[in-house]
């Protein structure tokens, strides 16, 4: 009895271990589940000549009717705008650019240049193209096509003869709403929300 008392002991021991690590497993897939949501928002405001553009038509909003697969995914929904807000960018994918987002509206950016759809904006004697990305000027020093579009990000593009008094005040008047937007699902969301919720948890812990 003696014997048959100890191996019931290790058994119960064995088992309730085994239940242990498994308890433990399904913590931590809890914890760090991550439903893989991107959607995040920047700020950014383009003026020419001293007025600010307001990319007025539909055609520059995207109006999504059913979410996608990421794997099916258009470029215009990867880095968008919503609902005629013209400063607010909704990014779907974490290596959407500044690039992208302004071909997605048919413009095209450089150093020294911004391109809408029927003009091309050229650095002259007289004019030229201020960039300013997150408070750090970048004029005649680097083109942001190729940076990707960062959380909360705020990007000036100011093509013309504007003094650095009119630059910084162009920069300042564009509102940070990314943050609130953050906290909000996207309008016509592809990918859900931006947190993955305790559903989410839930349903893929096994």
């Amino acid at each position: 009895m003696t014997f048959v008392r100890k191996i019931s002991k290790v058994w119960l021991a064995g088992i309730a271990g085994v239940l242990l690590g498994v308890l433990i497993i399904l913590a931590i897939r809890f914890f760090t589940y991550d439903a893989g949501y991107v959607h995040y928002h920047a700020n950014f405001a383009v003026y020419i000549n001293g007025q600010q553009e307001k990319f007025k038509g539909s055609t520059y909003y995207e109006e999504e009717t059913a979410c996608k697969a990421e794997s099916h995914m258009t470029p215009e929904d990867r880095a968008h705008m919503h609902d005629d807000i013209y400063d607010v960018i909704h990014v779907h994918d974490h290596a959407a650019s500044w690039g992208h987002f302004f071909e997605n509206l048919g413009w095209s950016i450089g150093k020294d240049f911004i391109k809408t759809r029927d003009t091309l904006y050229q650095n002259d004697d007289g004019n030229k193209l201020n960039i300013l990305l997150n408070g750090q000027n970048l004029t005649g020093i680097s083109s942001v096509t190729g940076q990707v579009i960062g959380n909360e990000n705020k990007l000036l593009l100011s093509f013309g003869d504007v003094d650095n008094n009119e630059l910084q005040q162009e920069y300042q008047a564009i509102p940070d709403t990314a943050r609130e937007h953050n906290q909000e699902d996207d309008p016509a969301s592809c990918s859900g929300p931006s947190k993955t919720t305790i559903s989410d948890r839930l349903r893929n812990l096994f």
